[in-house]
């Protein structure tokens, strides 16, 4: 503790060694063409083969092929676009709640963020047609995101407010609320999956295992509007995230509106993750892997954390559907599924980590 609050001056910016700010700045500037490549790769891959040269005539222009224009701009494309958006939110969202929760255990998946956010879509998705006819008819397109960030807030809100005592946040009250709430959320989408009709039944289950295979323009240009309205906030956040390393009190004396802050906080993530889970479905741990690995890699200072996991989300969810089409070519495994045989063990190994300190009420 000591060794961190030697590194946090009064402006509650976390100093680091001139070798590892540099080395942070380089990471994320080697992250952008990294993406860019995945990208490429997501638009060249699948059951039609497409060259790098002719992708980039079809963006260009310079190629009038109404069969590749047609997969290259209106599937993959927006595909492309939706993974990138979908790995960046989640992968900042896990990045926030863990700088508020102050545990790297804290991934919008495992404390029950997407199986709440999950549960408001499924609603829509099942009654849109009956009891809540009137809502999708007011708000149009933009029900089933909101109807994901409305569940996703409220079990983030219920998660913390369960984990905190007296400026403290207890793991274990994390873990297991976390549990709870993804069991009582998981039990109200069953009771919703037994009243869908087979159509409704098709969508939710390839939907439930988080798959890009419906990206859209239209769905996508909505729900990536509340993603960047989320991922536009968080760095506002960045040094008051530092300064909650200490703890909320230490916070508050370094001149940080703690509770505005973790008002804020909650609030974007939610958005974000809901968001996300109305386009693509669940998609587990990316919140979780993506963040420690560039923890370790560049250090905890929020500021280059924020944006690293922006471009490591994506590009771990763009190389993910890029396989995801590749492994039964020419069908398709649901992207969540592998993202979850990546983060399972991974979580397994970070809790080995951290299992000497479930029995405290401290902060990691």
């Amino acid at each position: 503790m000591s060794t961190v609050a030697s590194q946090i001056p009064a402006t509650g910016t976390l100093s680091a060694p001139g070798s590892r700010a540099a080395r942070a700045r380089w990471v994320v500037i080697a992250l952008i063409p990294a993406v860019l490549a995945a990208a490429l790769l997501g638009l060249t891959t699948g059951a039609v083969e497409v060259s790098p040269a002719e992708v980039l005539w079809v963006l260009t222009g310079h190629l009038d092929d109404p069969f590749l224009r047609e997969v290259i701009l209106n599937l993959r494309l927006p595909r492309v676009l939706v993974a990138i958006t979908v790995g960046a939110a989640l992968a900042v969202s896990g990045v926030a709640l863990q700088g508020l929760f102050r545990n790297p255990l804290a991934d919008p998946g495992l404390i029950g963020v997407s199986a709440g956010a999950a549960l408001g879509a499924v609603s829509v998705i099942v009654l849109g047609t009956t009891v809540l006819a009137p809502l999708v008819m007011a708000l149009g397109v933009f029900t089933l995101p909101l109807a994901a960030f409305a569940g996703g807030l409220g079990t983030t809100w219920l998660v913390y407010r369960l984990a905190s005592h007296g400026g403290h946040t207890s793991v274990a009250t994390l873990l297991l609320g976390g549990i709870a709430i993804n069991a009582i959320a998981g039990a109200a989408t069953g009771m919703l999956v037994y009243m869908a009709d087979d159509q409704q039944l098709r969508t939710l289950t390839f939907w439930n295992m988080g798959s890009l295979a419906h990206a859209g323009w239209t769905l996508w240009a909505v729900s990536a509007g509340l993603v960047l309205l989320a991922l536009a906030c968080m760095p506002l956040v960045a040094r008051a995230l530092n300064g909650l390393m200490l703890g909320e009190s230490v916070a508050t004396h370094l001149g940080f509106p703690v509770h505005r802050i973790k008002t804020l906080v909650v609030v974007m993530a939610a958005l974000a993750v809901g968001a996300s889970v109305a386009i693509a479905g669940i998609i587990g741990f990316v919140g979780l892997v993506v963040p420690h690995l560039l923890r370790l890699t560049i250090g905890p200072d929020h500021r280059y954390l924020l944006p690293a996991s922006a471009l490591g989300g994506a590009l771990l969810l763009l190389l993910a559907d890029a396989l995801a089409r590749i492994i039964v070519a020419p069908a398709e495994l649901p992207i969540g599924l592998l993202t979850s045989l990546l983060g399972g063990p991974f979580f397994l190994w970070l809790l080995l980590r951290q299992k000497g300190r479930f029995g405290s009420t401290t902060p990691d």
